[in-house]
Parts: C-alpha cells; sequence; structure tokens
C-alpha cells in the first residue's frame, strides 16, 4: 500500500514538473509574441521638444533618467522594450498592435498610489518623430522627439 502510494505520489509530482514548465514555456512564447509584435523601434528617451532633451533627460554612467526639474520643460517619457517609464508613472506593455504607422498599447502602469491599466497609440511620423494620438478625439496628439535610441 505504501509502495503504491509512493509511485503515485512520484508520477504526480512528475505531472505536476511537466505541467509547470508547460506553463512556463507558454509565458516566454507570450511575452516574446508582445515584444516583437510591432516592427517600428520605439526604444529610446522621447520629449516633447528636441532641442531640451539635456534639460529633461540625464545621464548616470550607463543609467538615463529624468532631470530633475524635467516637468518644467515638457516632459517626455523613455521606452525600453516592453517598459515605459514616465516621470510618475512606470509601465509595461502587456499588448501591442500596428496598424498602418499606428502602434496601439495596452500598459499596466503604477504610479506612487495607484496601478491602473492604460490604452494609448503612436502615429509614426519618422524615425525620430511621433505623435501620441487620442482615438475618439479628432486633433488632439502631443508630438514627442527622440533624445537617444538605445
Amino acid at each position: 500500500m505504501r509502495l503504491q502510494r509512493k509511485i503515485a505520489n512520484n508520477g504526480e509530482t512528475k505531472m505536476k514538473r511537466a505541467l509547470a514548465g508547460l506553463a512556463q514555456t507558454a509565458i516566454v512564447c507570450a511575452c516574446s509574441f508582445v515584444s516583437v509584435a510591432h516592427a517600428t523601434d520605439l526604444s529610446g528617451g522621447w520629449a516633447t521638444d528636441a532641442s531640451l532633451c539635456d534639460k529633461v533627460f540625464v545621464k548616470k554612467g550607463n543609467t538615463r533618467s529624468f532631470a530633475r526639474d524635467s516637468d518644467v520643460y515638457g516632459g517626455g517619457f523613455i521606452m525600453e522594450g516592453r517598459r515605459i517609464r514616465g516621470r510618475f508613472a512606470n509601465c509595461t506593455v502587456t499588448k501591442t498592435n500596428e496598424d498602418n504607422g499606428v502602434v496601439h498599447m495596452i500598459a499596466a502602469c503604477a504610479t506612487d498610489i495607484m496601478l491602473s491599466n492604460v490604452q494609448f497609440s503612436l502615429k509614426v511620423m519618422g524615425d525620430d518623430k511621433i505623435a501620441r494620438i487620442f482615438p475618439g478625439i479628432e486633433g488632439m496628439e502631443l508630438i514627442y522627439y527622440r533624445c537617444w535610441s538605445r
């Protein structure tokens, strides 16, 4: 009887390990799909005024971040793979879709006080120029210029 339980438990453990491995593989594949879902390279720092990049961002060693008073100069954001960093929020892109030069994204974002899912769209206007557009609100857009890439 003990031997039968031991064999049954051993088989159950192997099955759990196999299922856990399968689940991990599925997660890795899904994450890989998200990161390559669009061909447009949006990596780097983006500011609302190209001439003020050095006032919006600072570099310390190999790390780039926001200057202390960056919001005074219009602000911006940093794209690093699936991560988007803003002055007051950090986001992880969970879904992307590119359609005729417009990249639609859904991101899980966190601020100091709350978590939320944010949907936003970026219209590619050139290698170093994009516009954040607001579908459903005609004519409303924010222009951003790339300050650096990778």
